[in-house]
């Protein structure tokens, strides 16, 4: 018995030293993580090698489940498999990525090495498309083969940013909540500070893995905020364009003014994920709305007055000649939280602060039905209820999603980068998976995709933040 303890224990030590982790790798320097109310909060600064590797090893279990659920859903949702996602990375994606976001991408896979988490550039290059491969080149690619469309451009989100007369101290706040299916939305707890070695310091949301927030709320060292709402039913694709991940990265690590935000978004446009983008400047107040489609694009700015996002196209030229939005079907998700928003809008003119903000992104009134919700027709909504699911999305009757969680900021929140979040719905209690699926064993396919999604309370975060603080 002794000499069979010995060999275990020797056996054992092996295997250990095996799987190892290299705490003490100096790419790993100056990098933290902590929780809090939900959120995964991330610290990684460096070059870009050392902001990927730190990536890709503070958050290998989270990015290792992420590709686990992606290409299932994706399978399901758009009828191709991983190898397609990944062959576009290769083949189309890659060519256009600046060789900075190259050796960034290419870190994360290094770090979730260190960490023994098989994934491979195509694999997180794929990852970083997930919202501009299957809502935007896959419907594209099916009309170039004369298929019926097996996938659509997404409409999800609801956000503001307003100034001047219409805050209470004359200066800029913004806020956004996200839409998506609960898959993916249960994922989207990650809060990151990055530092790069060149460029501007970075405060925004995100998804494991992907290396921008990509339902878009972030705020850099410049006084630059961004957010978006997707335009709902918009069709167009550029194979020869960049990816759109990787200019909206590079647009809020490197935009100084809302000029320059404009100008990389729009410089060799792919369309994919066509957007109605929020952004402001704190160092003058002044706000504007880029309207970004394929064909399209335009630039509205004002230092007194709104935007609004929720997933309506602004411009009539737009609608027409990219979309298939119906402006007149006043019952439909988008238009209905659009009239919601112009009344909130109206009624809190000169009272907008913060506070104001968090209600607006929690907000569950239906005009239409002339109720509280949360329903598919609120800012922050809920559909796991719902017969009529959202037609403007692909998700079937009762299939969860809506609200996955929302931010805001003034002025004073932005000087700092610092920001409001809260994870989850606002407006609706936890969602609960095992109970929603004994409701709808239709939806068996998702067992092990989908997950609980608590929701958790307004929680400031900032750069710098560390787990001691709260």
């Amino acid at each position: 018995m002794r000499r069979l303890a010995i060999i275990t224990l020797a056996f054992v030590t092996a295997v250990s030293a095996c799987k190892k982790e290299p705490t003490t790798d100096p790419r790993l320097a100056g990098s933290s993580r902590f929780e809090r109310a939900g959120w995964i909060y991330v610290h990684l600064e460096g070059t870009p090698s050392q902001v990927g590797f730190q990536h890709g090893y503070v958050l290998a279990t989270e990015i290792d489940d992420h590709l686990r659920v992606t290409k299932p859903l994706l399978l399901h949702d758009t009828k191709r498999d991983w190898s397609f996602y990944r062959n576009a990375a290769e083949k189309m994606l890659w060519p256009g990525i600046d060789s900075e976001y190259r050796v960034e991408l290419d870190g994360i896979v290094e770090g979730l090495k260190a960490k023994n988490v098989v994934a491979d550039r195509w694999d997180i290059v794929a990852l970083n498309a997930i919202e501009e491969l299957p809502g935007y080149y896959v419907p594209w690619l099916d009309k170039q083969q004369g298929k019926p469309a097996s996938a659509k451009a997404p409409g999800n989100c609801s956000a503001f940013i307003a100034t001047g007369d219409w805050t209470t101290d004359h200066k800029i706040v913004i806020g956004h909540n996200a839409w998506t299916n609960y898959v993916t939305g249960a994922r989207w707890n990650i809060v990151f500070d990055i530092k790069p070695s060149s460029g501007h310091r970075i405060l925004m949301d995100g998804l494991p893995g992907v290396i921008i927030s990509d339902d878009d709320f972030g705020i850099n060292d410049a006084g630059i905020v961004v957010t978006e709402t997707t335009i709902t039913g918009f069709a167009g694709w550029d194979t020869s364009g960049t990816p759109e991940f990787f200019r909206a990265r590079k647009a809020m690590q490197y935009a100084d003014s809302i000029g320059d935000f404009v100008r990389i978004m729009t410089e060799r446009n792919n369309g994919g994920y066509a957007n109605d983008w929020l952004v402001g400047d704190n160092k003058t107040g002044e706000i504007a709305l880029l309207e970004l489609g394929l064909k399209n694009h335009t630039v509205d700015r004002t230092m007194n007055g709104y935007f609004i996002g929720s997933n309506f196209p602004v411009k009539p030229k737009l609608a027409k000649e990219e979309t298939n939005f119906d402006y007149t079907k006043k019952g439909s998700s988008p238009n209905a939280r659009r009239t919601r928003w112009e009344q909130l809008m109206a009624e809190f003119k000169g009272k907008i602060d913060a506070e104001a903000g968090k209600r607006f992104e929690a907000d569950k009134y239906d005009v239409i039905e002339k109720r509280d919700g949360p329903t598919e027709r609120s800012l922050c909504g809920t559909v796991e209820d719902s017969p009529r699911g959202v037609p403007e999305w692909d998700w079937g009757p009762y299939f969860p999603g809506g609200t996955a969680q929302a931010k805001v900021a003034d002025a004073t929140m932005i000087s700092k980068l610092q920001m409001w979040a809260a994870v989850g719905r606002p407006c609706a209690p936890d969602f609960k998976a095992d109970a929603w699926h004994a409701k709808h064993p239709e939806y068996d396919w998702a067992k092990g995709l989908v997950r609980d999604v608590p929701s958790g309370p307004w929680t400031v975060f900032s750069i710098g933040d560390s787990a001691a603080n709260k």
